[in-house]
């Protein structure tokens, strides 16, 4: 299974962030702009604090599994690439909501501050980017826990074949 790499998260989140102002800005001057959720932030974070969770709670247990502790309760194979892939998920998600919100917030920021509603959308929309990095962040700190550590006595060119 393959990483997913903080360049390709970055990418998304700055597409995201492109056509979510553009979108903002197209859809502003039809009509109304829909809200910011002050949901978002919070759903955000309760995602980034399961996954640093589950991230701590693997990192220990397969600490004392590599130690050989007795009565070290294992992790199973399949249990952690599930972790991984629901880590990857997460991340990949995030990045294009922690984009779409930043575009709005941005937009926000640059066009109607004096207002109040909408002041209060920008700062909902900044806290859910901040979320959405925090998802990212746990995200990768799972899938580092996760990673196999590479064999030393298998030389590179055995381990590709």
């Amino acid at each position: 299974m393959r990483e997913v790499r903080i360049r390709t998260l970055v990418g998304l989140f700055a597409l995201a962030v492109v056509l979510s102002w553009a979108g903002a800005r197209l859809w502003n001057a039809l009509g109304t702009l829909p809200a910011v959720p002050v949901a978002a932030p919070v759903v955000l974070a309760g995602i980034a604090a399961v996954l640093a969770a589950t991230a701590l709670s693997l990192r220990s247990r397969l600490r004392a599994q590599r130690e050989r502790r007795p009565g070290a309760k294992g992790v199973e194979p399949l249990m952690a690439a599930r972790a991984v892939v629901f880590g990857q998920a997460s991340a990949l998600v995030a990045a294009l909501v922690a984009g779409a919100y930043g575009g709005t917030g941005l937009y926000l920021f640059t066009t109607a501050l004096d207002v109040a509603a909408r002041r209060d959308q920008a700062v909902y929309a900044g806290l859910s980017v901040l979320a959405g990095a925090a998802v990212v962040a746990a995200a990768v700190f799972l899938q580092r826990v996760c990673r196999i550590p590479e064999d030393d006595d298998e030389p590179p060119a055995a381990a590709a074949a």
